[in-house]
């Protein structure tokens, strides 16, 4: 990462419907002016889309939501794709995945969360759930956001961000 330049994150779970798009969405919203965060799946659903509970913790947050989808991870790993400097797993099913080769050979980390979308109980019960989600990794994201510079330089980049897996 140079000082002009933008850290781009790739955040990966498996449907790419939950997790991976409330991180996506809150680096943007925070780090609006160090990093640029996407997100991904290993495997999402033919038509998936982001679920609607998550969507609706994050506007209440007052997050956008704009322009949040569902997609492939195979996006991020063709020509052309933005490059990544920190591809980050917030589930464990897409942390013990094969990925494909990122190109750039990107930092990794997997910050592990439970789904939220798989929680019993009453619609306040499952959006309490995506809300403890959201604010675990608002709280790993500020760490994150937070780094010195010399942290988040490609050499050092993965060991920090595994270490921010531990807090």
């Amino acid at each position: 990462m140079t000082t002009t330049s933008l850290l781009n994150v790739l955040f990966l779970c498996t449907h790419n419907s939950a997790r991976s798009i409330l991180a996506e969405a809150l680096l943007n919203d925070m780090g609006k002016d160090e990093f640029k965060a996407y997100s991904a799946g290993s495997s999402p659903r033919e038509n998936q889309q982001p679920n609607p509970l998550g969507l609706q913790v994050l506007q209440t947050a007052g997050i956008s939501i704009e322009g949040l989808r569902s997609k492939s991870w195979d996006e991020f790993a063709s020509p052309g794709a933005p490059k990544m400097d920190l591809i980050i797993t917030v589930c464990d099913n897409a942390a013990g995945e094969v990925c494909p080769i990122w190109p750039g050979n990107p930092a990794t980390a997997h910050w592990g969360y439970a789904d939220p979308s798989e929680g019993d109980g009453s619609d306040a019960e499952k959006l309490e759930a995506f809300r403890k989600t959201m604010h675990a990794m608002k709280r790993r994201l500020e760490l994150l956001i937070g780094l010195p510079k010399d942290k988040l330089e490609k050499g050092v980049l993965q060991g920090t961000a595994r270490d921010l897996a531990k807090s």
